[in-house]
């Protein structure tokens, strides 16, 4: 196996270290520019060398690592000035989409997102993130799995008619504060947020597969349509993260990645996003790299990117930029010297030069050290450049590792079918509808036979429910996820798996 993925040639081969790929990386340049190809290229280095991977697919021709090139007279002549032969050939993909079109379906529980990614994919503000954090902490209390959506409206009616008890368990919270939360959660539902939660939850395991020939699964989702819904696709990328940061073990600096994780449009995870959040990405960007995790950035401009961020991202492909406007020159100005500088070229000016295909590089070598920055080009793919087809895709589809197992949704008993079995009992000092007579007595009808109370059977319901759920809900009371941790820094400190 090859200790490294090689990205081109700038007089000397130019190689992402397989030993230094967890320590994550930035692709950036103007549209146009040849990001696509680098990041197709990346992905199926680092899938030869045994590395699964998971990108997003943005523009829809991702997909085509999945069958081989046909490469054209200008790739092969690229290639022979790089002493390279292109052998054609696929990459194993595995498909995957939220709407359940294009791939698999990809879902999370409610509970396993938490009320803090919920409240920003809702675009919530204070008052009303607290409130759904309560509404949370009350479902986790009574025993009742937030599973979908239908769950969360079911437990928002629950809380807002017992408003009163609420309010004085936790402080006040308002019917009309809830009303708003349910009112943007219809809005969630009609963008098609309706089709992230759900079962059977996503299993990281699914995404860190090897094929038969110990080449590294790449996960494609399916994002050309998800795109708008800007939120909806930075949240759930941002649960991903936060899901392999908490159930990953810590392995330090491994020969090559676990995974490999290519974020494209990275800046929609980071607009509008409050700082303690941004605080939280940065610490997981941090800490994931010691979980085998690499996180790769694909964004337009670096100044896309914090600047805390940025400044962790150790392997870049910088492609083209334009400078044009005032705003334009200040982030050319800040790629420029994020490289450490090559004295042959002024890496400012080479950055507005550069052609399609070629591209700014620096690595981090053995000891880490980013190396001197290079002029490069970009070596051709050797699968498909441009989309599959309908029914090529459907035919990987159909011969996925993971058909089956998430095609069909799951709707089991969760907090909406108990809390409507909750509404149809009897309140307790209601009279029961019969004669009531002594046993025994002619012409009298015996007296009925006591009963189990319902409220205990509610309860012996509410316990059986949550040892089905133990597998993927123990110890997540309110918030899942390190970002979830989120909450500890200004509400009471609560349990942890």
């Amino acid at each position: 196996m090859s200790d490294g993925v090689l990205i081109g040639f700038s007089g000397q081969p130019e190689q992402l270290l397989l030993s230094r790929a967890n320590r994550h990386g930035l692709v950036a340049g103007a549209t146009g520019t040849g990001k696509t190809v680098t990041l197709q290229v990346l992905a199926q280095g680092l899938s030869d060398a045994g590395v699964p991977v998971f990108a997003a697919d943005v523009k829809g021709d991702l997909c085509g690592v999945g069958a081989p090139g046909t490469p054209n007279e200008k790739m092969l002549t690229r290639a022979r000035d790089m002493g390279l032969t292109l052998e054609s050939r696929a990459a194993p993909v595995v498909f995957w989409d939220l709407f359940g079109q294009s791939g698999h379906p990809v879902r999370a529980t409610v509970s396993e997102m938490g009320p803090l990614l919920i409240s920003r994919m809702l675009e919530l503000n204070d008052v009303q993130e607290g409130v759904l954090m309560v509404v949370f902490r009350a479902a986790d209390e009574a025993g009742l799995a937030l599973l979908d959506l239908k769950d969360l409206q079911a437990m928002l009616t629950h809380a807002s008619e017992n408003a009163k008890e609420l309010s004085a368990r936790y402080g006040n919270i308002s019917p009309a504060t809830i009303a708003t939360i349910q009112r943007s959660l219809l809005s969630l539902e009609t963008q098609g947020g309706t089709n992230l939660f759900g079962e059977p939850a996503l299993r990281l395991s699914d995404l860190m597969r090897t094929d038969g020939a110990g080449r590294g699964y790449i996960n494609i989702l399916a994002a050309d349509r998800l795109i708008a819904t800007p939120r909806l696709y930075a949240t759930f990328l941002l649960w991903l993260l936060s899901e392999l940061f908490e159930e990953l073990p810590e392995v330090g600096d491994p020969e090559k990645p676990k995974l490999a994780f290519f974020f494209d449009e990275a800046h929609l995870l980071f607009r509008d996003a409050p700082k303690p959040l941004l605080e939280k990405v940065e610490q997981v960007v941090r800490l994931i790299r010691s979980k085998g995790v690499g996180i790769y950035f694909v964004t337009q401009n670096p100044a896309d990117i914090p600047e805390t961020v940025l400044g962790q991202l150790g392997n870049r492909v910088q492609h083209a930029l334009r400078a044009y406007t005032p705003a334009e020159q200040k982030g050319l100005r800040a790629a420029a010297e994020s490289f450490r500088p090559n004295p042959a070229f002024d890496t400012a000016t080479t950055i507005q030069a550069l052609g399609v295909g070629e591209a700014l590089v620096s690595v981090l070598d053995e000891k880490g050290v980013p190396t001197v920055v290079q002029k490069t080009m970009i070596r051709p793919p050797v699968s498909r450049l441009g989309p599959l087809t309908p029914a090529e895709r459907a035919a990987l589809i159909g011969q996925s590792p993971v058909r089956g197992v998430y095609d069909q949704a799951l709707d089991r008993e969760s907090a909406y079918e108990m809390l409507q079995q909750k509404r149809a009992e009897p309140e307790p000092d209601a009279e029961p509808p019969q004669r009531r007579g002594r046993a025994g007595d002619d012409g009298d009808e015996a007296a009925p036979r006591p009963r189990a109370s319902n409220r205990q059977g509610m309860g012996e319901a509410f316990a059986k429910s949550m040892l089905r759920t133990l597998g993927s809900q123990l110890g997540r009371e309110l918030i899942r996820g390190v970002l979830g941790g989120l909450a500890a820094s200004s509400r009471p400190t609560r349990r942890r798996r």
